[in-house]
């Protein structure tokens, strides 16, 4: 019997925000279910609601894979499976927070490198991540937040992509989520708006967000979700 014809390596489209809370989940499964909805075979691999109720109706549509649970000291954490995903053999998976670390003990050490995996078998992924996670970026989010990323996707795994779109929307829209309690905890609010989120510091992160992909020819007009925009 003839060997199965390995697929081509698949295409990867990032969503990248400027800060969190712009709306890159919600773009990845939008996207997710235009494709659906033209016949595309899709699931969700790793989505983070973060308790927003559009995003969480969005996901409850999609088909998803189970993560798998990883022991760590004494403790269970679920992780995306990739080995899952890998079986499944969608065209395409929707992997939220490229970035992230794996637990010890997974298979392996980033998510990013789970993502490669599933690209090298032909499967398509989209997937979402923010500005201050670009490797090479590290020394100016360090200066603009005062605090150095500790987690971090490779610049050239992210310019591989084969589309990647700025989710954005302006910082005014941005704090307006942060003190309705949709980005973090309300408790949280106050904090974050003198923070992260304070004008001059999103300002800075969308310039530095556009420059770094103007530089690479990738600088496309932003990606905004109407939802993020209501009164």
């Amino acid at each position: 019997m003839p060997e199965a014809r390995v697929r081509d390596r698949g295409a990867l489209h990032v969503y990248l925000g400027s800060a969190p809370g712009v709306g890159k989940t919600y773009a990845m499964l939008s996207e997710g279910r235009r494709l659906s909805s033209a016949g595309v075979d899709v699931v969700a691999g790793w989505v983070e609601t973060h308790g927003r109720v559009d995003t969480g109706a969005m996901l409850s549509a999609c088909e998803r894979v189970a993560p798998v649970p990883v022991a760590h000291h004494g403790s269970t954490f679920d992780e995306m499976d990739a080995d899952g995903i890998t079986a499944r053999r969608p065209a395409v998976v929707l992997v939220d927070e490229l970035a992230h670390t794996n637990v010890p003990g997974s298979r392996r050490e980033k998510r990013w490198q789970d993502v490669d995996a599933l690209l090298a078998v032909g499967i398509g992924v989209i997937t979402t991540l923010n500005v201050m996670h670009i490797e090479s970026l590290s020394a100016s989010i360090e200066r603009i937040t005062g605090v150095l990323p500790h987690e971090t996707v490779p610049d050239a795994f992210v310019s591989s992509a084969d589309r990647i779109d700025l989710v954005d929307v302006s910082p005014e829209v941005l704090r307006r989520r942060v003190e309705e309690g949709s980005v973090v905890a309300p408790e949280a609010s106050a904090a974050a708006l003198g923070g992260l989120f304070n004008a001059s510091t999103l300002a800075a992160l969308r310039d530095l967000a556009t420059r770094w992909l103007d530089i690479r020819g990738l600088l496309v007009p932003p990606v905004t979700s109407s939802f993020l925009d209501a009164p």
